[in-house]
């Protein structure tokens, strides 16, 4: 199977080409400001095509828009407001439908954020629970290789680790002063997520065994959970922010904790009800000027009660977010060249680190262009296991089954410790008007049990 990317050279020209401000009646002289940009005042529009392959979802295409304001260009770089749609579908069916706005003046003192996201998948990651302890097994060397040397030309691929997804999202946060204390804000936000799970349902792996379909008849996923569900949810916390910019900041530091209280009762109010923390501590060192910078993120989430039903366990629960996902560990927001949704459970570590070098600076169509390089090294792993016991027990009884001698696959549990999932690799960005960041990211996993190839992932922003 190819991955689906994004065609780079495309994005380039387009990013490029289309990239303009609105026209005005009276044309004014431009103004600089002391690094020598340009001050972008009122809109600003920065189209983009998409466009892409997989063999098995067909051919991607659509666009996606960032809109911005920066008003009278007093804040620049900092925008008043923020607005992307994104629209794209495969020729197979699978799509993403997506607008979210972010608008820190609007109102005054407080920052407001929305997100509305549709992507139906009919192919998405699944590896089980708890990272190097979920089962090792896959069905791809014993059932399609044989079957591809009787037939060499037969198109057959490996679907035990993918489901078919659909989710709907919204997600609406607002960020005010905490007292007068320089920096420091309180947040709260609400936040539904549908979502509709079941197994493959595309032509070239119908009737195949699935690692999703041994966790449902094993019962690790339960029967009232097995295809989805609703979940609401309410979010408190605080943020601290001192960075000198929002989208690519060369000092400073943003640290965000947050409680998130989670209900199924719009659902099927079938008893997942969970209170979470989640914080994450962003900091922008340095190096020289505002050329190379040191950014580091460190993040933890921790169930403190209740229960989460599997199809949330891969959901990072942050007020505020930069990328379209907001899911892992393991992927382009988490850790880049991870298996996508590989590490899973009630509670994880995340460390990421990029040093991000602005080599080029220049203007071109009436817009301020950065060039970044920017290698990084992502790390995380599973602190508070998910059904380890239901995984242990399915495992111990599927053993018990065997007749005597037969060696035992790790269907359910491998029995492996789990430890430090880690990848490398390095990014490259093309920033207009400090803003709208173009990112190319490619990156290896460290450990094989992690993925064996280079990823490429294309899209917008930073990950953090």
């Amino acid at each position: 199977m190819k991955k689906s990317v994004l065609l780079v050279l495309a994005l380039l020209l387009a990013a490029g080409g289309f990239a303009q401000d609105k026209p005005k009646k009276d044309k004014k002289e431009k103004v600089y400001n002391e690094k020598g940009e340009i001050i972008k005042q009122g809109w600003n529009f920065g189209p983009l095509p998409v466009v892409g392959f997989d063999s098995d979802l067909g051919f991607q295409y659509g666009a996606c828009v960032d809109i911005f304001n920066f008003g009278n260009g007093s804040r620049y770089p900092r925008y008043d407001y923020k607005f992307n749609v994104e629209v794209s579908r495969y020729t197979k069916g699978s799509g993403v439908f997506r607008f979210y706005a972010d608008m820190p003046y609007l109102i005054k003192d407080t920052k407001l954020f929305f997100d509305l996201t549709y992507n139906y998948a009919k192919k998405f990651e699944f590896f089980g629970f708890n990272g190097y302890k979920a089962g090792t097994y896959d069905p791809v060397d014993e059932v399609i290789q044989p079957m591809q040397l009787l037939d060499p030309e037969l198109d057959t691929a490996s679907g035990y680790h993918f489901i078919k997804r659909n989710q709907f999202r919204f997600v609406g946060s607002m960020q005010r002063k905490f007292f007068d204390i320089p920096n420091l804000n309180w947040v709260a936000g609400l936040a539904f997520y549908n979502v509709k799970t079941d197994n493959l349902s595309l032509p070239n792996y119908e009737g195949q065994q699935t690692l999703y379909g041994n966790y449902v008849n094993a019962g690790i996923i339960k029967a009232d959970e097995a295809n989805g569900g609703s979940i609401a949810q309410l979010r408190l916390g605080l943020v601290y922010d001192s960075r000198d910019h929002n989208s690519d900041p060369s000092k400073g530091i943003y640290a965000e904790y947050t409680f998130t209280g989670s209900t199924d009762w719009i659902g099927g109010n079938n008893g997942y009800n969970s209170l979470t923390e989640t914080f994450f501590w962003r900091h922008y060192v340095p190096v020289y000027k505002d050329k190379l910078t040191f950014a580091y993120r460190l993040g933890l989430q921790h169930k403190i009660a209740g229960s989460t039903p599997w199809y949330m366990t891969n959901n990072i629960n942050m007020p505020f977010f930069q990328k379209m996902y907001t899911e892992g560990l393991g992927g382009v927001v988490t850790m880049r060249g991870v298996n996508r949704n590989g590490v899973l459970g009630d509670g994880f570590v995340l460390g990421n680190a990029e040093l991000r070098w602005h080599f080029l600076d220049f203007q071109f169509i009436n817009q301020n262009w950065q060039l970044v390089l920017a290698p990084f090294f992502d790390a995380g792993m599973v602190i508070q296991p998910f059904r380890e016991k239901e995984m242990m027990d399915a495992q111990a009884a599927y053993e018990a089954s065997l007749p005597e001698g037969q060696e035992a696959e790790k269907i359910y549990y491998s029995g492996e410790k789990e430890s430090l999932h880690m990848s490398a690799g390095t990014g490259i960005k093309l920033i207009m008007n400090r803003n709208m960041i173009l990112a190319v990211d490619m990156g290896r996993a460290l450990d094989q049990r992690d993925g064996q190839k280079f990823k490429t992932f294309v899209g917008f922003n930073y990950i953090f």
